[in-house]
């Protein structure tokens, strides 16, 4: 019988309440988000959430490499390369607004979450992660929004994630996929706490032994106190981030991608390989993917969460239909030839009018998120 993708638990506190812990169970593909994964997750967390029992939730995953490295998308684009041109297969909208739903629910849940994102946390991970109460990097953890390698764009409310971000670091991301360390991720809220790996297992035995009140706040504020135990002594890596922020800021600049691009690639023979990676990403990436990933920014700094996952619906769908996302993933993850044939080829030829085609609705009636708020 084939273990399930997620793994279900409570773990029993001291004061009778219990904590419900949500385990991603797919570590051969590095705990990649599927759609079977998703229609696990969200009814649980909905249970969780009415149940006056639990006093909050743990998400973690198995394995010792990543808690989640992306969305599984090499199965969605063998679906739209089996159709016509233009045509978006049923399971591709499926997949993007029954994600972006779990990602809303995280973001507003009543109680606490606390995600232990060890190793990689890239993509649809990074949509998981984000919106949790408590979210804990260790050393090891890689977080990136590396779409536009794969003709994407930084989704699961990363428009409206990266446009908060200090200074121009949610353009320079969505623009270079650049990894981030723990440290990075602290110094751009990405995260709030810094632990062990090792501490996971003193992490169960801390909530096991606590009394919680059933009370978000209360309980929230004695989750941090544990996490801050756990995490006392533990030495983070120097951020990159935060060591190039002024010259991050100078390279994005004040102007469009017609200026930016040269500055971007100038960083290409950078003696330090975290900027010289960054702008050979770049220079590599889906021209429409840079373009749409920078309006996508634009449009959600002043969007609620809700309208920027329906907004973000519309434009991964868009992708869906159009043809850098499918040459993308197969250029990386199938083919693996590293060569992708995009269209258009380059940042003058991506035209308004093209940026317009991917946002508009491909569905009839009410907005398939219209019930978010």
């Amino acid at each position: 019988m084939t273990e399930a993708a997620v793994l279900f638990d409570t773990i029993s506190t001291a004061s009778g309440h219990h904590f419900g812990r949500a385990t991603l169970n797919a570590p051969a593909s590095l705990n990649a988000l599927s759609l079977p994964m998703v229609d696990l997750l969200h009814p649980q967390l909905q249970a969780w959430a009415q149940d006056t029992s639990i006093a909050g939730v743990l998400l973690d995953a198995a394995g010792d490499k990543a808690f989640c490295a992306g969305g599984d998308v090499v199965g969605l684009c063998q679906a739209i390369r089996a159709l016509p041109p233009g045509l978006v297969p049923p399971e591709a909208s499926a997949f993007f607004e029954r994600e972006y739903r779990l990602d809303h629910t995280i973001h507003t849940y009543p109680k606490p979450i606390v995600c232990w994102g060890h190793g990689f946390v890239m993509g649809g991970g990074i949509g998981l992660m984000a919106g949790a109460s408590h979210r804990v990097v260790t050393p090891r953890s890689r977080l990136a929004m590396p779409e536009i390698s794969i003709g994407l764009y930084p989704d699961v409310g990363g428009s409206w994630l990266l446009a908060r971000l200090p200074g121009k670091t949610g353009a320079f991301l969505a623009l270079t996929g650049a990894h981030l360390n723990a440290a990075d991720a602290l110094f751009a809220s990405l995260a709030d706490f810094l632990c062990p790996h090792e501490a996971h297992a003193g992490l169960l035995a801390g909530i096991a032994a606590a009394s919680w009140r059933g009370e978000q706040a209360g309980d929230a504020a004695q989750l941090s106190h544990l996490l801050e135990r756990l995490g006392t002594g533990t030495q983070p890596p120097a951020s990159p981030l935060r060591t190039h922020f002024d010259r991050i800021n100078s390279a994005i600049g004040h102007d469009g991608l017609d200026g930016i691009a040269p500055r971007l690639a100038a960083l290409a023979q950078d003696a330090d390989p975290w900027l010289a990676q960054a702008s050979a990403t770049f220079a590599k990436g889906s021209p429409t993917s840079a373009v749409l990933g920078l309006e996508m920014q634009r449009r959600a700094r002043h969007l609620s969460l809700a309208d920027a996952f329906r907004l973000e619906l519309q434009a991964s769908v868009g992708c869906c239909a159009q043809p850098d996302f499918a040459e993308g993933v197969r250029a990386l993850l199938v083919d693996k030839d590293k060569a992708p044939r995009w269209t258009p080829v380059t940042l003058a030829e991506v035209t308004p009018a093209w940026i317009e085609e991917h946002l508009r609705p491909r569905f009839e009636g009410p907005h398939p998120l219209a019930d978010l708020n």
